[in-house]
């Protein structure tokens, strides 16, 4: 009798436990994000370039804050500086927190975005912007790493061209894991509820 009354007490932790658990688990339900989750896949695992300040720069620099990796080039005419001009509002949304906000903005366009060229173009939009370039194997290896596409047009003028390149953003938690990757014109308020959630 001494045995049942002790298995039955067992049995009857064992169940509060495993609702205690189920508890636990809702508790901690993953967030609903209004961009693409891409938490734990392979893409942006190489950062490894130099920024315009001529500073060599990785992943492991920009851990405490949610850092924006978004590729292009100084002569976009509309998608660059569109995105640009999105994350300025955003960082502004976000009040004090938009100073734990990083935006890298990764040039497929070395050849012509030199150093100076490179941090002209983001700090006019913002003092903390970052510009990133490598030499084109560096810029090739980073963009594989993330999937990104890039390729030079040719112009109507002799030696002239523009760039085709994804669009796409690409947002880290503070512990450094990619965790979003967000279209172009995702919208202010979209990506602001994001990185709030990510913060």
């Amino acid at each position: 009798m001494a045995e049942f009354a002790v298995s039955r007490r067992f049995v009857l932790r064992a169940g509060a436990a495993a609702v205690a658990a189920a508890m636990l688990a809702a508790c901690e339900k993953k967030p609903s994000f209004n961009s693409t989750d891409v938490s734990g896949s392979d893409l942006g695992t190489d950062l490894s370039l130099t920024d315009s300040n001529g500073q060599a720069r990785t992943l492991q620099d920009f851990k405490g804050k949610v850092l924006v990796v978004f590729f292009g080039f100084v002569q976009c005419p509309d998608v660059c500086p569109t995105t640009l001009a999105e994350f300025v509002q955003v960082k502004n949304s976000l009040g004090k927190d938009g100073d734990k906000v990083q935006v890298a903005f990764v040039t497929v366009d070395p050849e012509r975005d030199t150093p100076e060229i490179l941090r002209a173009y983001v700090t006019q939009f913002d003092p903390g912007f970052l510009g990133l370039r490598g030499d084109a194997d560096a810029t090739a290896r980073v963009a594989k790493s993330f999937k990104v596409f890039y390729a030079k047009v040719p112009g109507k003028e002799p030696g002239s061209y523009t760039m085709d390149h994804t669009a796409g953003v690409y947002i880290y938690d503070p512990e450094g894991h990619l965790r979003l990757f967000a279209r172009h014109n995702a919208g202010v308020e979209a990506l602001a509820s994001d990185i709030r959630k990510l913060l």
